[in-house]
């Protein structure tokens, strides 16, 4: 299946265009732009036909003359714009369209077709299902009640449906906005789909007191967790925010909150493309003693079904506050999980397969054993530059092994650079070696978070361009 997302956005878009808020300034001053939601199917499937969605098709280089059918989700204007049915009727030769909506939706479209153009209506409710013959093959499609009741009747929003959709070579989507939460009926249609593809609404953020048929960041995580344990969502789902507004944070700090969810977003026009094995997530958390870092990381990776926690620090059965320290983490840890003590996080890392996670806490250890070993505290000038040699070394391949390998890495490491000059020069020399560790384990990385205070800082993604080491 290969979606194309034709807009990302609500019905203002974000930014929206009058407003000065803070959220609206950060995407201006990045220049983006998310207009109204729609997708588009493999061509021949397009999800919403806003007002935005036949210039957004142009902009990707797609055409439109191959869709064969509509999915209008409700008859709000963000949604449907009718008037593309007589843009396409100026066009001689196209084959039959079918368009697909509740009935308040199909009313507003059918003033816009003559009695000869080639367009067939058909008004669906929840509960129905849809044979829809391409000249790709046959799409099985159900349509699927959404919360969206606002009390404004004339635009018959409570009629708004969800739609299930099944290519023909079984991937499934379930394209869920606009919607609140699920009730326990609506999460038991959809038990055990185990959905491909997800792109559900996340209109309002952290406003939790918008009181309409949306979802919010306190509200998804409690309607995805649902549908987890109906089996709707599973670890493989690739679950996409759309219908978003500047009623979220900015971009940055909206990624930060939707990660620990499994929930990533997109920009418009993004091609997903399930016929494309999915990359595997190299994720570095740096932060400071006590900013979180570990606890984030534990978040992240608790969204795969097996976790191998690579724990590189010594035991130190003699020290009573360090075995506490170790003992909080292990109470953190689901039970499920498999705990590694070692400091060889190289063949982990080389020896792991697709879909397997690996939780390495933390390089600061790891680091230290490798000084340790190196012999890089000798008071012999030559000894210890030789270990510092072998150290960097040591870097390097631990490096590459990280971008190299299959799993996905979730990596806590330190960041020790940001205080006072160490007073001793073994203090210095861990001191530079951690900051070109990070430096290099960073470029090799696909995802970089920085914590602080608790709060996690996306750090973007490196331009291809920039490397070799930091100084």
């Amino acid at each position: 299946m290969r979606i194309h997302l034709l807009g990302t956005g609500s019905a203002d878009g974000w930014p929206n265009p009058f407003c000065h808020c803070a959220s609206c300034e950060a995407e201006r001053a990045a220049g983006r732009s998310r207009t109204s939601s729609a997708a588009l199917v493999d061509g021949v499937l397009l999800i919403d036909a806003g007002p935005t969605a036949t210039n957004a098709a142009t902009r990707a280089g797609i055409g439109l003359a191959t869709v064969a059918h509509v999915l209008i989700t409700h008859g709000h204007p963000d949604h449907l714009a009718p008037e593309f049915l007589l843009w396409r009727e100026w066009i001689s030769g196209l084959d039959l369209l079918h368009v697909h909506g509740p009935s308040g939706a199909i009313e507003r479209c059918r003033h816009w077709v003559g009695p000869a153009s080639p367009v067939e209506f058909h008004v669906v409710q929840a509960g129905d299902t849809i044979d829809a013959k391409t000249p790709l093959g046959e799409y099985a499609i159900r349509v699927l009640q959404a919360a969206h009741g606002h009390g404004n009747g004339d635009l018959l929003a409570d009629e708004a449906v969800l739609y299930d959709i099944t290519d023909p070579e079984g991937t499934s989507l379930l394209y869920a906005t606009d919607t609140g939460p699920f009730s326990a009926e609506q999460s038991g249609q959809v038990a055990g789909r185990a959905f491909d593809i997800m792109l559900v609404d996340e209109s309002f953020g952290f406003k939790d007191d918008h009181g309409t048929g949306h979802l919010d960041l306190a509200t998804l995580p409690a309607m995805l967790a649902g549908l987890r344990g109906e089996g709707a969502i599973t670890d493989a789902t690739d679950v996409i925010a759309i219908h978003l507004s500047h009623h979220n944070p900015p971009e940055r700090e909206l990624r930060a909150a939707l990660h620990p969810l499994g929930v990533r977003i997109v920009d418009d026009l993004t091609l997903i493309d399930t016929n494309v094995a999915p990359q595997p997530v190299h994720h570095l958390i740096i932060g400071g003693v006590r900013s979180g870092k570990s606890t984030y990381a534990e978040a992240l990776a608790r969204l795969h079904p097996a976790v191998a926690y690579v724990a590189t620090g010594e035991s130190r059965k003699d020290d009573a506050e360090w075995a506490a320290r170790v003992a909080e983490h292990q109470a953190r840890r689901p039970p499920e999980w498999t705990t590694i003590e070692t400091a060889d996080v190289q063949s982990l890392l080389d020896d792991a397969g697709p879909g397997d996670a690996l939780l390495i806490d933390c390089i600061g250890m790891w680091l230290t054993r490798q000084l340790d070993e190196a012999g890089a505290w000798s008071t012999d000038e030559t000894t210890a530059a030789a270990a510092r040699i072998d150290v960097l070394a040591r870097i390097e391949v631990l490096a590459e092994s990280t971008r190299a390998s299959k799993a996905h890495v979730f990596m806590v490491t330190n960041e020790v650079g940001q205080g006072v000059v160490p007073a001793t020069s073994s203090g210095r020399l861990f001191r530079d070696l951690m900051g070109i560790a990070n430096s290099r384990l960073s470029q090799a990385s696909t995802e970089v978070t920085f914590m602080v205070a608790g709060r996690p800082l996306p750090l973007g993604t490196l331009p291809a361009t920039q490397t070799g080491s930091a100084s």
